[in-house]
């Protein structure tokens, strides 16, 4: 797991010296020499490593890791640029961003840009192994980042977050911030888009509360990196 160097160190630097993260360490580093895990170990902390905790303007919380090759990358929801056939809660999240801001779908599905501007790509779980969702699951991810989330509410400056999902949305009980926007709907997946993340308009109305106190909004449109772009 490779080392937190930005103003995130501070922040979370207690956590590394708690009982649990010590055994999440081991059984993290365990994992990694004995079976196929993703993501690649040195982008497990890429969501810190992109997203300063003074540049976090947005949250976007998964679940756990993709776990098919060449999928993970230690953003939530995001997959590496060469992979062509984007995951099927990927596609419903572009597919309303669409509906919801003219957004055209690209083709590719790395949300770097989005980390890049402020959006903090978190999953509750960082590493899972492949082909088995939740492998990691209750081995300490949780309360590491439970304490990202718990950092992130105590900062003082309107933030939004985006909460997709039943897991996701349990996290709603750690916001009580005022100053904080917190949207919730039902998972992107095929299971439960059609339940109400359709038409839930989050990104249109983050960027409303963005620009309502004087910060800039995020430009969703992922760029195209392989040339002509798909309408």
């Amino acid at each position: 797991m490779s080392a937190i160097s930005n103003d995130w160190l501070p922040a979370l630097g207690a956590e590394f010296k708690k009982p649990y993260y010590r055994d999440l360490y081991f059984f993290v580093k365990k994992e990694y020499s004995e079976r196929v895990i993703y993501p690649p170990s040195e982008e497990i902390f890429n969501a810190i490593h992109l997203t300063p905790l003074k540049s976090v303007r947005v949250v976007i919380l998964g679940q756990d890791p993709y776990h098919n090759a060449h999928q993970a990358m230690g953003l939530s929801f995001s997959v590496k640029p060469e992979l062509r056939e984007l995951p099927p809660s990927l596609v419903n999240i572009f597919r309303e961003l669409h509906d919801d801001l003219g957004c055209r779908m690209p083709d590719n599905g790395d949300l770097t840009p989005w980390a890049k501007q402020g959006v903090l790509l978190l999953n509750t779980v960082l590493t899972v192994r492949a082909h088995q969702a939740f492998s990691h699951k209750g081995h300490g991810w949780e309360e590491f980042t439970d304490a990202i989330i718990r950092t992130v509410n105590a900062e003082d400056r309107p933030i939004v977050f985006l909460l997709w999902g039943t897991p996701a949305q349990q996290k709603s009980l750690m916001l009580d911030n005022p100053k904080h926007l917190v949207l919730k709907a039902p998972h992107p997946s095929p299971l439960s888009s059609y339940r109400g993340f359709f038409g839930c308009r989050h990104f249109s109305r983050c960027n409303a509360f963005l620009e309502e106190h004087g910060e800039k909004p995020i430009d969703w449109q992922i760029p195209d990196v392989y040339g002509a772009a798909e309408s």
